[in-house]
């Protein structure tokens, strides 16, 4: 127990902020006691060390809680996703051979409880609240009644803490699937203790203090299990939980992060949604932006010296301008890490010229998940940053990018083919192709299985064009293909917010059907692709285009929890619409 409260009482001033109740705060030491008291009725129950122990919730105190409890009773977290239909969760559930799951009192609760029920192993499930209402053929037990039974337990918890190893495994993340049916990869303590002191390492440049992180991406994706959760932890900052993902910037407003991750597709909306908000004011304060945008980016740049007036102006426009921009997101952000994806280099250049550091990093389930990040004294944008300490990296003879080090997974569950594929000789083969330059900085090019080849042989990176074509103000999303043909060709959502503007210059308000079909808002679409077009080698550019009028989403399965295409979802659904092009 005491093993417990020494993880999370590193700083008793920091605290963990209630979404319901954002005035009553607990103190580490309060989660500390919790997650003790969970931790013995958990045992109670019948939870043992090496137990499997699926949790599903969205981000909230009591997933850390329940986190760190079902760890210190010697068990292994099996995160699980709030998007899960019951198949999904029944996979999780049969393919880790869970005993048990952790999940609150509503509708994702209701979808584990059904899954238990058919699962194999499962025995009981815990509700973060009342026990639903109705019959189950699975034991269920309300929260507040399982650390009733942690108090109630004679002893501490028979396998302390301390007895955990390093190499033993800590949680079992799922894959969230781009490819396939997804897979159990085993992280160990070690290695998400590794990420943490690799990043403490390097961000300890921005003058580590009283941290404050906003966690939002879903917390069963190691990128969030890791950089939003454990890494707080690690350092006794405060931890804040988003509402949702459409209140993200009204919560950070309320929260004023110092320090925040986030995949691009977070950035990319941000960016259009600031560069259509000064298009529309227009006059001196549009001229004052792009000014600051210029300065900063010659700046950052450095390819031209800022004359003495530039300076001046420069300073003055960081007053005017930069710390309205930065005021949007909290007003005291040190920096946001990008992850999960890979980021357009103007998206970073943006942003970071506007006076929000970016920093991008790199790394996928398989290594806990961060490989590499920029330092925040020497970043380049189009790249992914050196390796974290204590991080090998090197470049196969194809291309592939290899990874060793304590971060490396253990293996996938119960699939030793797949764990013997992807570590071999001790380095772990990612998938992923890419380079290093002269610094070891890394710069990816893409998914290996990704890399588009075209009937004339030449290789293309898909995920860099669709970044380009994003950025336009009428793309909201895109999705390249051809695979084996002679040119490439497109998915296109249209961006809604033009999509509402083009059709009031136009004095009407027609159906989304009507307008992926119009004639002239094609003819718009067609211009943002040429645009980009012309910045593409004669091989990648987009030849034809459809439209779609339903975007890539979480929702439709489209897209994994952090905004990153499926697609093969994409081509089972939108197959015929590519066809077509050809």
């Amino acid at each position: 127990d005491a093993d417990v409260a020494h993880i999370l009482t590193g700083a008793p001033d920091a605290w963990i902020l209630l979404r319901s109740s954002p005035d009553e705060p607990l103190s580490w030491r309060e989660t500390a006691d919790t997650a003790t008291r969970l931790a013995r009725g958990l045992h109670a129950l019948g939870v043992r060390p090496g137990d499997r122990v699926v949790l599903a919730s969205e981000n909230r105190p009591e997933w850390l809680i329940a986190d760190i409890a079902i760890m210190a009773a010697g068990a292994i977290t099996v995160p699980a996703n709030t998007i899960n239909t019951v198949g999904d969760h029944l996979h999780i559930l049969n393919n880790s051979g869970a005993m048990a799951a952790i999940a609150p009192s509503n509708h994702t609760g209701a979808q584990v409880i059904m899954a238990a029920q058919e699962a194999a192993a499962a025995r009981f499930v815990v509700t973060m609240g009342d026990v639903p209402a109705g019959k189950a053929t699975v034991d269920r037990h309300g929260w507040n009644a399982v650390l009733e039974m942690g108090d109630a337990a004679p002893d501490p918890i028979p396998v302390p803490t301390a007895a955990a190893k390093r190499e033993d495994v800590a949680c079992i993340i799922y894959t969230s699937g781009t490819g396939g049916a997804p897979k159990g990869v085993a992280l160990s303590h070690g290695a998400i203790l590794s990420n943490c002191t690799g990043a403490y390492d390097l961000l300890l440049q921005l003058g580590l203090d009283e941290e404050v992180f906003l966690s939002f991406l879903p917390l069963s994706h190691s990128y969030e299990h890791t950089a939003g959760q454990f890494f707080p932890i690690h350092i006794g900052a405060q931890i804040y939980y988003a509402e949702s993902v459409d209140q993200l910037m009204s919560n950070m407003a309320e929260a004023r992060p110092t320090l925040m991750t986030a995949v691009p597709r977070v950035y990319e909306m941000a960016h259009l949604r600031i560069r259509r908000e000064i298009d529309r004011i227009g006059g001196l304060k549009a001229k004052m932006f792009n000014g600051a945008l210029d300065l900063g980016r010659r700046r950052f740049l450095g390819t031209t010296r800022l004359s003495p007036r530039d300076r001046i102006k420069d300073r003055v426009l960081d007053l005017l301008v930069r710390r309205k921009v930065r005021a949007r997101f909290g007003g005291r952000l040190k920096g946001f890490v990008s992850g999960g994806a890979a980021l357009d280099p103007e998206i970073g250049l943006f942003f970071t010229s506007l006076g929000v550091n970016l920093y991008q990093g790199y790394g996928q389930t398989e290594s806990a998940p961060v490989i590499s990040c920029n330092p925040p004294d020497k970043v380049k944008m189009d790249t992914v940053g050196p390796p974290l300490a204590g991080v090998d990296v090197k470049i196969a003879e194809d291309g592939e990018i290899l990874v060793r080090g304590e971060l490396v997974m253990k293996g996938y569950w119960n699939d030793e083919a797949a764990t013997r594929d992807a570590i071999r000789d001790g380095w772990l083969h990612t998938g992923d192709v890419g380079s290093m330059d002269e610094d070891g900085y890394i710069r990816i090019t893409d998914r290996k299985k990704d890399i588009i080849v075209i009937t004339g042989g030449d290789t293309i990176s898909p995920q860099r064009i669709e970044g380009m074509l994003t950025t336009e103000p009428e793309i909201a999303q895109a999705m390249v293909y051809g695979q084996g043909k002679p040119h490439l060709v497109a998915l296109i959502v249209p961006d809604p917010e033009f999509v509402l503007d083009w059709s009031r210059t136009k004095g009407r308000n027609p159906a989304p059907e009507e307008i992926v079909k119009d004639s002239d808002f094609r003819k718009v679409v067609r211009k943002a692709i040429d645009r980009v077009n012309g910045r593409l080698s004669v091989v990648e550019r987009v030849r034809k285009f459809d439209l779609l009028i339903e975007p890539f989403s979480i929702e439709n399965r489209l897209m994994t929890p952090t905004f990153k295409l499926r697609r093969h979802k994409i081509l089972a659904a939108h197959g015929d619409r590519i066809d077509a092009l050809y």
